[in-house]
């Protein structure tokens, strides 16, 4: 397991520099609203992914009026002392540095710390569209099967495949029999990637289900994957294909398969996006990203680095002891907040304490 022991930032989003030191287990930002918690928390999360976590547009996560951003990390883990840097220019591949050497890909690099992150904004995760889901599913899997990682990719580029060859079935007269061998194609990478969705919903499910009790989530949460299509071979898929072919050909795209799947989460019976109050939504993507850290730790035997963005503020006193004794049970964590008393046991040796203000770094002690 590779543990962050220093992190340093250079225009990033408030920061033109800046320097911190991180826990072994807790690492406790704190300062008032707008002072830059959350921009260390995303500095940390783009060094260990390379994309932010709060914003499609990375141009944001650079500087105002600088041309480029960096996140360096020193690390410790199984085979000693690392370096990790992770550059970022917009319009171009991520410049990433491995012990001072050149690295093509992030995810190649032995001792990349794996990361969860929470933040507010993270709710339409349980509240939005269901590609939202989908998109996070299929996240998950490549992180507990690196193997895997292709899998949604090469299901996608065989769904434009056939959306195209409908396309031209429609507009150009080609024989609609050309579809025969794309229908096989889809129905195969679809059974693969349903069954690996289910997979990781079934091993995620009853963890998620223990700490939603644990943090009082009342009526328990249930996680259920939904997928459209009941076939279990790919000659069945092609078939229920074939039987929506007009439908397809009228619309000019695929309107079955795993790209329409649905991850359910419910509370008592009721799904959660609809029925759930937005304090029951956060407890349940809580519950659902803690889970799928333990999930993570116990398939690839290294527990992810744990990002919690403002998570204290609406828990009673009772659960925030449960969290805390929760997250530093293993691994390493980083919990923002503006009360640096709403983190219980901040006050104890080896917990790391930051204060922010105004985007400075004002202190760091009892580390």
């Amino acid at each position: 397991m590779a543990l962050i022991r220093r992190l340093r930032v250079r225009d990033v989003r408030c920061y033109e520099s800046a320097e911190i030191t991180l826990g072994e287990h807790l690492t406790v930002i704190y300062g008032a609203n707008g002072a830059g918690k959350t921009n260390l928390l995303e500095a940390i999360y783009f060094g260990c992914t390379g994309r932010s976590c709060r914003t499609s547009n990375d141009r944001e996560f650079v500087r105002f009026e600088q041309s480029a951003a960096r996140v360096e990390f020193e690390l410790e883990s199984e085979s000693g002392l690392h370096q990790l840097a992770v550059g970022f220019e917009p319009g171009q591949p991520r410049h990433v540095t491995a012990d001072g050497g050149p690295v093509e890909r992030l995810i190649d690099v032995p001792f990349r710390p794996l990361a969860c992150v929470f933040l507010p904004d993270r709710l339409e995760l349980i509240k939005g569209a269901p590609s939202l889901r989908r998109d996070h599913l299929d996240q998950l899997i490549a992180g507990l099967w690196p193997a895997r990682a292709a899998l949604r990719r090469d299901y996608g580029q065989a769904l434009a495949q056939r959306n195209a060859l409908l396309s031209r079935i429609r507009g150009q007269g080609v024989d609609a029999g050309e579809l025969d061998v794309w229908d096989l194609e889809l129905g195969r990478l679809a059974l693969l990637l349903s069954a690996e969705r289910a997979r990781a919903v079934e091993l995620v499910g009853p963890p998620a289900q223990e700490i939603a009790d644990e943090l009082g989530l009342v009526g328990g949460l249930e996680l259920r994957y939904r997928p459209r299509s009941k076939a279990d071979t790919a000659e069945l898929f092609a078939a229920e294909l074939f039987e929506r072919r007009s439908s397809d050909l009228d619309r000019g795209f695929t309107g079955h398969g795993p790209h329409r799947d649905e991850l359910l989460l419910s509370r008592d019976g009721r799904e959660l996006r609809v029925y759930g109050s937005q304090g029951e939504q956060r407890v349940a993507l809580l519950s659902l990203l803690l889970a799928e850290r333990e999930v993570l730790a116990d398939q690839r035997g290294q527990t992810p680095l744990l990002l919690l963005d403002d998570v204290m503020s609406e828990l009673d006193g009772e659960r925030r002891e449960r969290l805390v004794a929760r997250i530093t049970l293993a691994g390493q964590s980083v919990v923002t907040t503006t009360e640096l008393e709403h983190v219980p046991t901040a006050d104890e040796l080896g917990v790391a304490r930051v204060e922010v203000s105004g985007g400075v770094i004002n202190q760091e002690v009892n580390v």
